[in-house]
């Protein structure tokens, strides 16, 4: 026999609890719970619930049957809570969430199984089952068997007058409080649940996925119902695995946490933690961004590396310009790791002034003009630059600031040749670039060339960038999806289209450019 001995059947009360008592209960059990099962669905949930589903099998073979019958008996649970903590452990770990909410079926675990008088309860259950704090085996035996209890004991009141003490966040597209649901068949109906047809058989459903078990001839099987319009069979098959390799792995280790329970077979562990992060691919490991701009200079001298308005600058230019400011910058102090904060007008010299960082072996900080000027100032006393390169117009904006000032508007003056390394190695700063602040004061994040330069490689390989493209440049430079569309197109010959602040903000004026300038890349 499955089911444990009348010694050691878990007691029920004599009698329900009051309906008021029942209340209390429920409120107090059900508070604060997730209203929603976030399960990783094939499709997006409808605005308006579906009822269509299908069926897939679930069968357990008769050692393992054997197995949980006896590590229930071991812990006065009954074989159905066992299996209900179970599917509690496999949704939560599909759904990423430790407190898991699912309906009991009126059908189980019933009273039969746990010394009461056989009956059918009247309503769906809600169980609350906490997984948090890890807890092993043997110890969310213990939680599901008492919220089980708790539960038959306070089954006074039916489900749709608990739906309305809790007053949970409503909607149509799913079942309120619960969309999972457990049921353990007393007397197996031959592979059919709630009324449904044979495996893969169209069924009406109620919840998104349910899951109903017996036990017969010594072997546990059942059905989980699923709602097509969320899930595809061969995920629910899939997820039928999972709930296997859980019971496995109760019965192999029940002191053992339940978190560390294996929940993927070899072959699917293997293609999710191997196959899929396979990530690694050659990059030129050796060198920093702004080498790999300069190569390209070698290779492309007079083809064009920068497009604004009327004015345009080819690769041979923008070095020459860029190095001139990138001396005057050493001249300053400007080293590996020394921060220079560029706060420019978007043109040209911007990407002059970024560049020229680079090449003084310098990380640029950007400033956007646009930001409020506590914000900028903050920024740049954060950072403690070596050097801040600006324009006239910005004077107010940093007057009185204890840092070096580039002007812009004044002459730059320096070689045109490219500056020497000055032991500058990819494991240097690139760029600071600050969060936005949202969650307090803005925090500068720290990359470096290896990481730009790998970044820029992949990028130009993933997408096909080359001497044939032009990339639109629109991003603030204070957001750091400016970064490949600076960096990738001057890296690999490609032609930098960039557009005005007042541009980048008008969806008309994007368009018209983008189809005007030839852009390929956006």
């Amino acid at each position: 026999m499955l089911n444990p001995s009348p010694a050691e059947r878990p007691a029920l009360p004599e009698a329900a609890a009051p309906a008021q008592a029942a209340a209390e209960y429920w409120k107090a059990t059900l508070s604060n719970a997730p209203g929603l099962l976030e399960l990783p669905t094939d499709h997006a949930r409808p605005a308006r619930q579906d009822y269509a589903g299908a069926c897939v099998g679930v069968e357990l073979d008769e050692a393992l049957s054997a197995a949980l019958a006896a590590l229930s008996q071991r812990h006065q649970a009954t074989l159905a809570m066992t299996l209900l903590a179970a599917w509690a452990v496999v949704l939560s770990r599909l759904s990423g969430q430790a407190d898991v909410v699912i309906g009991l079926s009126p059908e189980g675990p019933g009273r039969g199984e746990t010394g009461g008088p056989i009956g059918i309860i009247p309503n769906h259950l809600a169980i609350r089952v906490d997984l948090s704090g890890a807890p092993t085996v043997a110890e969310l035996l213990e939680r599901v068997r008492e919220r089980v209890l708790g539960a038959q004991h306070h089954q006074g009141i039916p489900f749709h007058q608990v739906v309305e003490l809790l007053q949970p966040a409503r909607g149509p597209s799913h079942h309120p409080v619960f969309q999972a649901t457990f049921a353990w068949r007393n007397t197996p109906r031959d592979g059919l649940v709630d009324g449904a047809g044979p495996e893969s058989s169209p069924v009406q459903v109620t919840f998104d996925l349910s899951l109903a078990l017996g036990e017969s001839e010594g072997r546990i099987a059942g059905t989980v119902t699923y709602a097509t319009a969320l899930f595809e069979q061969a995920t629910v098959e899939r997820w039928v695995g999972y709930l296997r390799r859980i019971l496995e792995g109760m019965v192999a280790d029940e002191r053992g946490s339940v978190e560390r329970l294996e929940l993927l077979p070899d072959a699917e562990r293997r293609l999710v933690v191997e196959e899929w992060n396979a990530s690694v691919a050659a990059f030129p490991t050796g060198t920093c961004v702004h080498e790999l701009f300069e190569a390209q200079v070698q290779r492309t001298p007079e083809a064009v590396a920068v497009r604004f308005e009327d004015e345009s600058l080819t690769y041979a230019e923008l070095n020459a310009r860029a190095n001139g400011l990138a001396h005057q910058l050493r001249g300053l102090g400007v080293g590996p790791d020394a921060r220079v904060a560029v706060c420019v007008e978007r043109g040209p010299r911007l990407v002059i002034a970024l560049l020229a960082t680079l090449k003084a072996g310098g990380a640029y900080v950007p400033l956007d003009p646009a930001y409020p000027a506590d914000r900028l100032r903050y920024m740049l006393e954060d950072s403690a630059p070596a050097a801040l390169v600006t324009q006239s117009s910005f004077a107010s904006t940093f007057a009185g600031v204890d840092v070096p000032v580039v002007d812009l508007d004044a002459a730059v003056e320096g070689p045109e040749t490219n500056p020497a390394g000055a032991g500058l190695t990819p494991g240097h700063l690139a760029y600071v670039i600050y969060t936005s602040g949202s969650t307090g004061r803005p925090k500068g994040v720290m990359v470096s060339h290896r990481s730009l330069v790998n970044h820029t490689a992949w990028q130009a390989a993933a997408f096909g960038i080359g001497a044939h493209d032009t990339v639109l440049q629109r991003t603030t430079i204070s957001f750091d999806a400016s970064v490949w569309e600076l960096w990738t197109p001057l890296a690999t010959g490609a032609r930098m289209l960039l557009l005005s602040s007042a541009a980048a903000k008008d969806p008309e004026t994007i368009g018209r450019v983008m189809a005007d300038g030839g852009v390929t890349v956006a």
